[in-house]
């Protein structure tokens, strides 16, 4: 299945949530897109839609294809400890594009995948393309050494605020590492993962 390249801001309308982490999109125009703008409305979900929805929600935040995304639901089910949809989420915390984004080295998780993908972020010194790559704790995450002047990285981390407290980052080697699972309360707000887990106990 082929990645949506289409204009992120519609897609965060239609969803009603900030993929972007701004909230500019919403902002701007709080109303799903379409001809008819604020005067649409918003036609009412089925149990089923709502589920879906959410599920498109958290796939788009992390940025994940169909299978992808599935696959790991998959993977999350089969550890015995914990909660699925919990599970489900601290995997996707886990991949290496996200813990760059978490890192501040982007401003956004696609350009943290960008980042990843052109070979730019080395994993305990090695180099790695692999955004999907699953970051264990204690990994030291790092920029190449050649990398260290890009501009978009430069700016993401003069304009990083915080970081989560389960990643760790010193500035003067800008290498940093996840340094514990998350635990829920310190991921994503705005999903409910257990509507998640809902609709695809009725898909598998």
């Amino acid at each position: 299945m082929s990645r949506y390249t289409g204009p992120t801001w519609k897609v965060s309308r239609r969803l009603g949530l900030s993929l972007s982490g701004t909230g500019k999109e919403l902002a701007r125009r709080p109303y799903a897109p379409g001809d008819h703008g604020p005067n649409s409305g918003r036609r009412k979900l089925s149990e089923y839609g709502i589920q879906m929805r959410e599920k498109q929600k958290l796939r788009k935040m992390y940025g994940l294809n169909e299978r992808q995304f599935r696959n790991l639901f998959v993977r999350a089910g089969k550890i015995r400890e914990g909660k699925h949809g919990v599970n489900f989420m601290i995997l996707l915390e886990r991949r290496l594009d996200n813990v760059v984004y978490r890192l501040g080295f982007a401003t956004t998780r696609a350009q943290a995948r960008q980042l990843v993908a052109h070979g730019h972020i080395t994993v305990d010194g090695k180099r790695l393309d692999i955004p999907s790559y699953e970051v264990e704790v204690g990994q030291e995450i790092s920029l190449r050494e050649r990398s260290r002047n890009l501009v978009i990285v430069k700016s993401a981390l003069e304009n990083t605020v915080g970081r989560p407290s389960f990643v760790t980052f010193d500035d003067s080697k800008m290498s940093g590492s996840l340094v514990r699972l998350p635990e829920r309360e310190e991921l994503e707000p705005e999903i409910d993962e257990s509507l998640v887990v809902e609709f695809y106990n009725q898909k598998l």
